[in-house]
């Protein structure tokens, strides 16, 4: 089995760019569940699709491919073969991105699509319930954090470089509401492992919290080491 770091946490602690960053360096695959939760609750936003209608949830699930690819600097989440990585994220994606993620049907069909990606090497995941769930027996857990203060102005800062025109107040009501849900659903819900190592990232820059992470991984004695380039 292939060497995996997991990568957990809340809403907007850092985990994508992080875990983008730590891959590139370490030369592993980077694995973004979130975009997989996003690009499937576009397709059910685009079909009308509403999040407690069951079968109509598993229905989509029946007739959609999913897949992630490029590289960990430019990553893409393709869906039904379509590259829609500039189309999920938005408010309303995240929103019913969140209200699918607590259901038991869509968790379980992504889980097996996450799992599968080990055969493709050492990789770098990031998510919310990898390193409880999906791969249990991960080789380097890591859980970040940050307080919801920081968290809800990282993602308002995210959304103003995106374009969006939010305002600081539903941002963070975003936030908290995602941190309800993920922590309080009875499907994997968000919970540190208890052998993961954590880290706070509140007082970090992106290089901090980067090399807090390596420091970590590049620590375990089965950690693949990657050729020099040239």
């Amino acid at each position: 089995m292939s060497f995996v770091v997991t990568i957990d946490g809340p809403a907007a602690a850092g985990k994508s760019t992080t875990a983008r960053a730590a891959a590139s360096r370490l030369r592993f695959l980077y694995v973004d569940t979130g975009a997989l939760y996003r690009a499937f609750a576009l397709k059910a936003l685009e079909r009308g699709v509403a999040p407690d209608d069951l079968a109509a949830i598993e229905r989509c699930t029946l007739d959609s491919t999913l897949d992630l690819g490029g590289s960990p600097d430019q990553p893409h989440v393709w869906l039904d073969g379509v590259d829609v990585s500039d189309r999920i994220r938005t408010p309303e994606v995240s929103e019913m991105s969140s209200r699918l993620a607590a259901l038991p049907l869509v968790r379980h069909w992504l889980i097996g699509i996450q799992r599968g990606l080990r055969e493709r090497g050492p990789l770098v995941a990031e998510g919310r319930d990898l390193g409880t769930v999906v791969f249990p027996d991960a080789e380097v857990k890591i859980y970040l954090d940050a307080d919801p203060a920081t968290r809800s102005l990282r993602r308002y800062q995210e959304l103003h470089r995106r374009g969006m025109a939010v305002s600081r107040e539903d941002v963070g009501e975003e936030v908290g509401r995602r941190d309800a849900r993920d922590r309080t659903r009875s499907e994997s819900p968000l919970i540190q492992a208890a052998d993961a190592t954590v880290i706070d990232t509140s007082k970090l820059d992106l290089e901090g919290q980067i090399e807090a992470v390596l420091a970590v991984v590049r620590a375990h004695p089965a950690c693949p080491r990657a050729e020099p380039e040239g």
